[in-house]
Formats: C-alpha cells, sequence, structure tokens
C-alpha cells in the first residue's frame, strides 16, 4: 500500500537530527554579496580538505556563489542567534548593518563565530530541489566557543551528556583513591555539574509526560506562553521559543488546524478549546513539580527560588 508523503512531517522527522548552525557568505566578481543561513554543512573529506553544503534551487543568492571563487562558512556560536536569524530572513542588503571582514575571494567572515572555514569552490552538484556545494577548505579558524545548535525545530545549546560525566567522575575517582581521598569529590562540590544533573533528571521524566499528547515541546510551549501572556505576537512568539519564522510557521499552522490558536493580522491568541489544552499542560507541569518538589517546606522553595534568581 503506497501513502502519501508529508514534506512537512518529512522535515520534522529529520529535526531529530541535531546539528550545527552556520551563515554561508560569498562575493561574486562583480561585488555582489550573498548570506543564508543553513544547517546543512557537513565535512566530506581529510585529504584534499572537502566540506558541503546545500541551498534551494530557487534561492536568490544561488547565482553569487555560483559567480564567486570562494564561499566562507561561519560557525555560529551559541550567542549568535540574532545573527542566524538576520540572515534567515530575506533582505536586499544584509550585510549593511553586520560587521565582517573580508577573507578569500571577499568572502564576508563574521566575528565571534565558533570556527570559520574559507572555501574554494570544488564542485556542485544536483541534490533534487537543493545544490550541494562542495568546498576545498583553504584557510580555518578555530575560536573553540560554544557553538549554536539546532534540534527540532528549535534553537539549542551544548550541554555536557549526564552519562559521559558521570563515567569521567568514575575514572576520576578511581585515580582519586590512589592520590588524594579530598579529589574524588570534585564533582560532587562542583554546583555547575550538580546543576546540570539535576536538570537533566527532571527533563528525563517530564518530557515523555508532555510529548504523550501527540504535540512536540515547542508547540505544547506555544500553548502554554499564550495561556500565560495572552495575545502574543508571531515575531515576539519565536523569541520567547528560540524559532526561526520558518520552522515557528508550521507549528502556528498546525495548532490553526487544530482550532487551538487563532491568528489575527501579527498576533496568535488561543481558542476555547486551546486554552483548555493549555490549561492541560499547565496543571500537568504542576503536577510534575509538585512531585518532585513537594515535600520541601515554604521556607526552603523561597531560598531555592532566591538561588535561581541569583544564577
Amino acid at each position: 500500500m503506497t501513502t502519501a508523503f508529508d514534506p512537512k512531517a518529512f522535515r520534522r522527522a529529520l529535526g531529530n537530527f541535531a546539528t550545527g548552525v552556520t551563515v554561508i557568505t560569498a562575493t561574486a566578481k562583480d561585488g555582489q554579496q550573498a548570506g543564508v543561513t543553513a544547517n546543512s554543512f557537513n565535512s566530506v573529506s581529510l585529504d584534499p580538505p572537502l566540506v558541503l553544503w546545500s541551498i534551494m534551487k530557487n534561492s536568490g543568492s544561488v547565482e553569487v556563489f555560483d559567480n564567486a571563487s570562494h564561499f566562507a562558512v561561519n560557525v555560529l556560536a551559541a550567542d549568535q542567534i540574532d545573527l542566524s536569524n538576520h540572515f534567515a530572513r530575506p533582505s536586499d542588503d544584509k550585510f549593511s548593518s553586520v560587521d565582517y571582514e573580508k577573507g578569500l575571494g571577499d568572502a564576508p567572515l563574521l566575528p565571534n563565530c565558533a570556527a570559520r572555514f574559507q572555501c574554494a569552490n570544488y564542485e556542485k552538484v544536483d541534490g533534487g530541489d537543493h545544490w550541494i556545494l562542495i568546498g576545498k577548505v583553504e584557510a580555518f579558524d578555530d575560536y573553540g566557543r560554544a557553538p549554536l545548535l539546532y534540534h527540532g525545530g528549535t534553537y539549542s545549546a551544548v550541554v555536557p551528556h549526564m552519562g559521559a560525566i558521570q563515567k569521567t567522575a568514575e575514572i576520576d575517582q578511581a585515580a582519586a583513591e590512589q592520590k588524594d581521598a579530598e579529589r574524588q569529590k570534585l564533582l560532587d562540590k562542583n554546583l555547575y555539574y550538580q546543576m546540570l544533573s539535576a536538570v537533566k533528571r527532571y527533563q528525563r521524566a517530564y518530557w515523555p509526560l508532555q510529548q504523550a499528547s501527540g504535540l512536540h515541546i515547542a508547540e505544547a510551549r506555544l500553548l502554554m506562553i499564550l495561556k500565560d501572556l495572552g495575545s502574543v505576537s508571531f515575531s515576539d512568539m519565536g523569541d520567547y521559543l528560540l524559532m526561526p519564522e520558518q520552522d515557528l510557521t508550521p507549528s502556528v499552522e498546525k495548532l490553526t488546524r487544530k482550532a487551538w490558536i487563532s491568528v489575527q493580522d501579527d498576533s496568535l491568541t488561543l481558542t476555547e478549546e486551546g486554552a483548555n489544552q493549555a490549561e492541560a499542560y499547565w496543571q500537568l507541569s504542576e503536577d510534575y513539580q509538585e512531585k518532585v518538589f513537594g515535600d520541601l517546606t515554604e521556607e526552603e522553595l523561597a531560598v531555592f527560588r532566591k538561588v535561581l534568581k541569583k544564577i
């Protein structure tokens, strides 16, 4: 039996693969510049050093990349969400308000990135509705900044995996037993790792409860935000959810089809059914919070909230 292929569902499924976020830039021989946000960047080969990324065939920037000798891959850092959104939006001159320096082939190099790769145009491959552009790396910068990630249609950040941390702790403790008993408790004393561990434990049990409703986490959060704040503009909702417009739009369309939200001009508002759904999500959140923190006194909770606000 043949089933219809749903491009939106396919895109959502692909979103389960976490990627970095890049801005690819180039300058054509006539001086015209292009910059696009892309998460399709990947390595191809070490010898020769090759990387690739892909661009929609109907993109207005294709001609610039075709007529440029080089392109630059600017791997964005965790604090460069605004830069990602800037280059994801259509604009007549994306570089007029952006600081940059010129690299090989005059390709714009953005500051404060996690890494940058300057590439000579090497090969262009047909990839369905995209062109796959392969570049030969001729220069690169490694700044070691925490990268901006993209997962499930929203921006994310690197958080060390607690399983790896625990295994490292075991190794550290084994070595410490031979040298200094006090070193065994370094991770136990480190508040940063304790916070990470607590958040991961909380998420591990709470997220499956939320996802059981059939909505993605971002969509559930959208409903909860509207329940809390009332009407919210489309652009402000993108900021609350840390979602670019191209991924916020399908979520809004899905919730509109369910008649859980209404869209008037640029404002998103809950319908009566949507308000009921949002209330259920808030109740789920409060119930789980009570399960975790219910045995704490009001004084202890007050201290906990004070500590959280201080961080």
